[in-house]
Formats: C-alpha cells, structure tokens, sequence
C-alpha cells in the first residue's frame, strides 16, 4: 500500500517542484517512503500538523486541499452562504497553504476573506466573529522546529473548530482523492471576481482597540518602561509594536536579528518561548539596554514569555509564574477600580499551577478547569456570551505561556499579554518592585507551588506505539505511591472517571473525553500524563507544594524522577 501511494504521487503531485525533486531523491529509501506514506495526516480538533514535505504524512498543497475540501463541504452543509477567513505565519510555504485553502473555498462557492500579510492566530480568531464568518483557517504550526507547519480550523464562535465538527471535515477528507476530488480555481482569478477579498487595515485597527479597551491599569505610567522584544521571526512584529505604543510603552529595543519574518528560524531553531535558547539574542542585547522587561512572542503570536531582572542577570519566568502573576494583578487592580464583575470567573487548563486557585478565592473569583487546549476557555466564554454573562470572564491562561484578558476573541492572544504584562510591570515598578518580588509574595502568601513539565519524543509510526504503550500500561498497572507518598486520586480524562484510592470510589469526570491521566497526592503534589495533541511527544506535568522553596523543589524533582521511571525512560 505504501508503494502503490508513493507510485501515484511520483505520477501525479507535479504542481509543486519541491515535491518533485523530494520524491525523486527518496525512492531508493524505504523508510523515508514509509514514514511520508504510512498514514494519512489526521484532521482532528487542531486541524493538521506535520512535517512540509512530499507525502500523505506531511503538509504540501495536496494535503491542504483534502483538508480544505473537507472544511468547505462542511461549511456549505450548514450554509448556502459561506464565508472563511484565513490568516497565515512566517512560516516555510504558509503563504502558499494560504492561498491554497482560499483557491478551494472559492471554487465551492465560499466567500473569502484573507489578510494581505502574515497575522497572529488571534487576529484569525477576531476577523471570524467580526466578518460574521462561518469557519476560519490559520496556517501555522505555532511554535515547532522549522520543519513543521499546519492547519488549525475555527468555527464561526472563533473557536477552534469542535469534535463533532471536526469528524465531518475528516469524513470527507478521507473519501477525497487529492489528485482529482480537490475543487480549485486560479487564485487571481478569484480574486478579480470578489471571491477572495483581502481584509483591510480597518479590520487590523478594530482588533487593536478591542485589545486596548481591556487595561486594567490605564492610569499607569508606561513612558519610563524599557523593553526588549523579539517577535522570533513571526507575526508579532507590528501588532505587538503597535499595541505597545498606544499604551506608551516608547523605549522598545526590537532584537535585530529576530525582527524580520522568516519560516527557516535561523536564530531560534526551536522559535519557542518557553525555553531559554529562544531569548538568547534578547539576552546578549539586554547586557547593554539594561530594559526592566523582555518580550518575546513565537511565531504566530499566541503565546508570549518574558525575561525579568533579578539582581544583576536576567531569569525566565514560567506560564505558570505568569499565569499567577496576572491573575493576582487583575483581580487586584480590578478590585480598587470597582471594575470587578458581580461572580467573576476565571479559566484555567487542569495542568496550570493550583496557586492560581488560591489566589482566586482570596478575590471571591470563580475558577473554573478545562482540558488542556486554549479552545476549551474559548468555549466557555461562548457558553458565557450565549447566557448573558460574558462581562463575568476576567481571564484565561494556560501554563504553556497562553492568556487571554479579554472576550473579543476565543484564543490564546500574545498581543494583549504584552500589553497587560507591560502594564503589570510598571505598575510594580512604580513601587519599586519586581516581579521576581512580587512572585515571591504570592508564595510566602499562598504556599511554594511549583510546577515543572517533562517531555519525551517518540518519532514516527514506532513512537506513536511506544507512546499508546505507555498509557496502556499505566491504565493496567496505575501506580500506589510516588516520591514516598501514597496516590490518593486518580483521575482518567479517556473514561472519564476520578478514582478515590483511599475510599475505592469513582465519580464522573464530565469534561470531554481526552487521554490525559492524572495522579494526586496529599500534600497537592501532582503528576498529570498526556500525550502531545500536535508533536510526537508524551508530556509529564509535575505539581508539588511545599512551606519552603526548597521543600517544593526537593518535591518536585522526586515526581519527576518517579513519573520519568514509570513511562521507562
């Protein structure tokens, strides 16, 4: 079967060279045959995501077409009047999945709308509701190597696209012959009819003034901030400027080397702000502009980490540390301006520090957990809006570096994290703190949570079985104790089920099914188990809390020993 796909794709995928040439140098090697035609990419509620390449098992324009094919039966079965909006990154071949996706759309009788140039994800998210759109599409693989981009579907609430949703999209994809199944037209021909049209600046403009309306400390002096930023070579460059310098934010130092768009990352080869190796370029600039800040958001601009001084180096600070740190700013500026909502809520993904949920109650603020996945938040904020509620959501945040302050889109938005961490730093500033101090504060207040996440790379068909293995054998075999300490709970997201280990009792989890097991201790020590939705990985996210630091850490790195053990590595 694997030979039969590759002989069809040697004869028929002709309209990309780089697939040409691809195909021709690998077929005197079997396993980079087997590995690009193995399977199929699955459509699930991330839409795509894999390596650019030739093959059923990468991302080319064959496989965008099927994808987009699939999208736009589903539009057009809800529909007789669709409209898409699309947006893309920086990243290698975005603009052409982009145009791609807009060709099919337009050949099936849906209107089109995409931006000129490379936008965040989030302002796919704002152009959906705002255009009234019925589906959206971002080409992005968010904050992958290089080698990877994607494909994620939104529905017309400017949510990822649902499960139900999905499984259609996929129905029809896998009935789609890519060659001859694939309705297209020619895109400047499209586009001189009016079916594509490019989004305007006017729409970008709309988007930034919903952002500003969501300060919560407006009066605060933002002049005397100094700031570096570095986009990573992505989309944030000119919102995350701009949206900088409508709140004052005047001494930006942009990373040279880091400022223009380029999809190879050749200064970032993993363009992830949640490592340190992202902010080596800002770190080197930072030795000579001595900023109170550092910025840096990845490629399509969902996810922001930050940098702050602590004596006379510069130290990382995690979502986790950030996600608390804002949750406790907000709700505290929002308290003395008498602007907090009656029954104010915030969400949180089940693998975000528990500090958060201390910190809410001290606030009388609701906190709500969802499955891991910014679509989850934006689905209760679309449950919130459908009640009449929406003005109750204060914030949304996740560890993996995403926020949301505001209800104007349904995901993740680095634009307005910039924004409220600038805010927030200055703010603190102004009384002559930082935020290391602040943080610190929130401990001696609240306990020593600490959090940490381990992940383990599992390539190809193998790694996908290594990894269903692993949580086979954690499901048959649940562990009784780790670090010393006897598991009291152990909650199963795929049958959706929480064990009581001491009592031998269940009750139902009714989140959605997700195959994410988690393991609870005593003390609130945790170690949560999921598979990656979106890399070949399995994911350790380890909780532990302690009346000191060094009683949290010393918790901390017995978990991650015991969990690294029991996945067999």
């Amino acid at each position: 079967m694997v030979n039969e796909k590759y002989a069809l794709w040697c004869e028929k995928a002709v309209q990309d060279p780089d697939l040409v040439k691809e195909l021709e140098a690998m077929k005197n090697d079997p396993d980079a045959i087997s590995d690009a035609f193995y399977k199929d990419l699955e459509f699930g509620t991330g839409g795509l995501r894999g390596v650019i390449g030739a093959g059923t098992n990468r991302m080319n324009i064959y496989t965008v077409g099927k994808a987009s094919q699939g999208l736009a039966a589903y539009v057009n079965s809800v529909t007789a009047d669709g409209k898409i909006a699309i947006a893309y990154d920086s990243r290698i071949k975005s603009d052409l999945f982009a145009k791609t996706a807009a060709s099919v759309f337009a050949a099936n009788g849906i209107r089109v709308y995409l931006y000129r140039e490379l936008m965040p994800t989030p302002m796919l998210s704002y152009a959906v509701r705002a255009l009234h759109c019925d589906a959206g599409v971002v080409v992005t693989a968010s904050h992958n190597p290089s080698k990877y981009n994607g494909y994620k579907a939104y529905g017309p609430d400017g949510c990822q696209l649902g499960l139900e949703a999905a499984e259609k999209v996929l129905d029809v994809m896998n009935a789609v012959d890519p060659f001859e199944g694939v309705k297209t037209v020619d895109f400047q021909t499209a586009l001189a009819q009016g079916d594509i049209v490019y989004i305007e600046q006017e729409l970008i403009e709309q988007y930034l003034d919903a952002v500003m309306a969501c300060r919560v400390a407006p009066e605060t002096d933002l002049s005397a901030l100094r700031v570096i930023y570095t986009p990573l070579h992505g989309s944030g460059n000119k919102p995350v400027r701009s949206i900088l310098k409508r709140i004052g934010v005047t001494n930006v130092t942009v990373v040279p080397e880091q400022e223009l768009p380029d999809g190879n990352f050749p200064t970032a080869p993993y363009p992830n702000p949640e490592i340190r190796q992202a902010f080596s370029c800002a770190l080197s600039l930072a030795n000579t502009v001595k900023p109170d800040l550092l910025l840096a958001t990845d490629p399509d601009c969902d996810r922001v980490g930050i940098a702050v001084p602590e004596g006379e180096e510069y130290t990382l600070l995690s979502g986790n540390d950030v996600g608390a740190l804002l949750l406790d700013f907000i709700l505290a500026r929002r308290t003395a301006a008498g602007t907090l909502p009656k029954k104010p809520l915030a969400v949180k993904t089940i693998v975000t520090t528990e500090l958060c949920r201390k910190i809410a109650a001290k606030y009388h603020c609701e906190l709500l957990d969802v499955l891991t996945g910014f679509k989850f938040i934006g689905e209760q904020i679309t449950a919130l809006e459908a009640a009449g509620e929406e003005n109750r959501f204060i914030f949304g945040f996740e560890e993996s570096y995403g926020y949301l302050g505001g209800s104007y889109v349904r995901d993740k938005d680095a634009v307005i994290a910039s924004m409220l961490i600038c805010e927030m730093v200055a703010y603190y500033k102004a009384q002559g703190k930082t935020l290391i101090e602040v943080l610190e504060g929130l401990y001696q207040e609240h306990g020593y949570y600490l959090c940490a996440q381990k992940s383990f790379t599992c390539e190809g068909e193998s790694g996908m079985k290594q990894i269903a293995g692993m949580m086979e054998s954690l499901r048959a075999t649940p562990p009784k104790t780790l670090n010393g300490e006897t598991v009291v709970r152990i909650d199963d997201y795929e049958k959706s089920v929480s064990f009581d280990a001491v009592n031998r009792t269940e009750k139902p989890i009714t989140l959605p099914v997700s195959n994410v097991l988690a393991y609870y201790m005593e003390s609130g020590a945790s170690l949560i188990v999921r598979p990656s939705g979106t890399e070949p990985k399995i994911k350790l996210y380890i909780g532990a809390v302690g009346k000191t630091k060094a009683d949290a850490e010393e918790g901390l790195a017995g978990i991650a020993d015991c969990g690294t053990k029991l996945l067999g590595f």
